[in-house]
């Protein structure tokens, strides 16, 4: 059965984050753009994980995760919920703690839309934790140069998980574009 990439944008991103519109572009440009789908997740996480819920609910009968910061950490919790494979581009791994310094007035960087960060939403990613992942099901793709999330934690709670580490780079993952043969080969998608 062919998988499906369900790519899961960050915090105050969208599918139309470079990262994103680069993979659907790749996949696109081979014959394979049926077989990818990035929902634009809102800012609640009980409402994002409903939106992913009702993405794989239509049409996505074998997913693998791509999910990148926030959308790592959502990867992560659908992955270990449906037995599932996942990508995590340097995936946040406490947003409850991490984003607790956003609290209030938050703005979309990619569709402009505000909206509140609230402790509930603090309290739905504590919800929504996997405490310990199966590392057999990870792909993890870190760089060192990360200045939002600190890469050692992924790597700590992933060890055993295959995983590439570059040195340098930043939180957008410079390095992804060289990735995406090694994702879908992950995901188990043939390149035509």
């Amino acid at each position: 059965m062919t998988t499906r990439i369900i790519y899961l944008h960050g915090f105050n991103s969208s599918p139309a984050s470079h990262k994103a519109r680069t993979m659907d572009a790749y996949m696109r440009a081979r014959g394979l753009g049926h077989l990818f789908a990035c929902p634009a997740l809102p800012p609640d996480p009980r409402d994002a994980v409903r939106v992913i819920e009702a993405d794989l609910a239509r049409k996505t009968p074998n997913p693998t995760f791509v999910g990148s910061s926030l959308g790592g950490f959502y990867a992560i919790h659908f992955a270990e919920r449906l037995g599932a494979r996942a990508v995590l581009i340097n995936p946040a791994m406490t947003p409850d703690v991490g984003l607790e310094a956003y609290l209030g007035t938050q703005k979309n960087l990619y569709t402009g839309a505000t909206y509140q960060l609230t402790r509930a939403d603090l309290e739905g990613w504590r919800a929504f934790a996997v405490a310990q992942p199966d590392p057999e099901r990870y792909l993890l793709l870190l760089e060192t140069g990360d200045e939002v999330l600190d890469w050692r934690d992924a790597a700590r709670k992933f060890e055993g998980a295959r995983t590439v580490i570059r040195d340098g780079g930043d939180h957008t993952l410079q390095s992804f574009p060289e990735h995406l043969p090694r994702i879908l080969a992950f995901a188990g998608i043939a390149l035509p």
